[in-house]
């Protein structure tokens, strides 16, 4: 395996152990889901985008990005839609919780001691950091050298500066970004391949309620799935947006890991 690969799921497990023999090295983990993303895009939208933010900070940054946690919480109907739509599934909170708090212990095993999670799911983060508290007492309580551990949702980096560029008619909020401008562009950037722009249904942004019912109401969330339109996405806004975010969390990675 060449050198330059930066994704150790790639590498042979001789490879990896000499990449890591320093004690110095940084791993980057990927956190996704399964979820559906319209009639527009894939399933596995939000761990394809994850792994690619990652791969490419870690090429940024002289770091390795580790195993993709490619299923998170479940979908909630204010910020994905909802887990009542099929083509979403989601895992209870203790699963995502033991995935990232095991992680962390195993890779502290392993000799790495800064590790970054790179979010792709908004539902995720509380149970992202729940897991990582619990391995941080794991490994206290062991008498093991404690790592320093960063969490980072991609799309916090999208500076104010590229919202206005990209939005001229105004920026519908990351609470309707789910399926929209932001995840279609990058998609569009990466994987066209899995995009079909003419399926995208062009309606107006979700208007969810200040609250969550229970049983859900499926006529909150759009027919399509998507809080908000994905018509206006593009490849070149993909770059732009990767830009931003690739960018900030390279700053981010780069000051407090390297």
């Amino acid at each position: 395996m060449a050198n330059h690969e930066v994704n150790i799921t790639r590498l042979d497990a001789f490879t990896y152990r000499e990449r890591i023999k320093d004690g110095d090295a940084t791993v980057l983990i990927p956190v996704g889901a399964l979820e559906q993303h319209g009639p527009h895009m894939p399933l596995y939208t939000d761990a394809m985008l994850s792994t690619k933010m990652a791969e490419l900070t870690a090429e940024a940054t002289d770091s390795l990005v580790g195993p993709t946690i490619w299923t998170g919480y479940k979908s909630q109907q204010r910020s994905g839609g909802g887990n009542h739509i099929i083509g979403s599934f989601g895992f209870d909170a203790a699963h995502v919780v033991e995935t990232c708090r095991t992680l962390v212990r195993e890779f502290t095993r392993h000799g790495v001691h800064k590790i970054a999670f790179i979010n792709g799911h908004y539902e995720n983060y509380q149970f992202v950091y729940e897991g990582v508290e619990l391995a941080m007492r794991d490994i206290a309580s062991a008498g093991d050298a404690t790592p320093t551990v960063l969490l980072l949702s991609y799309w916090d980096f999208v500076t104010d500066q590229t919202i206005a560029e990209l939005y001229p008619d105004g920026f519908p909020g990351w609470d309707v970004e789910h399926g929209g401008v932001m995840e279609t562009s990058i998609m569009l950037e990466y994987f066209p391949e899995l995009v079909q722009m003419d399926k995208v249904m062009d309606l107006p942004p979700a208007e969810l309620p200040l609250y969550d019912l229970f049983p859900v109401d499926p006529s909150l969330t759009p027919e399509s799935g998507c809080l908000s339109s994905a018509a206006a996405s593009s490849a070149d806004k993909g770059r732009m947006l990767t830009k931003s975010v690739i960018d900030g969390l390279s700053q981010v990675v780069n000051e407090r890991l390297r």
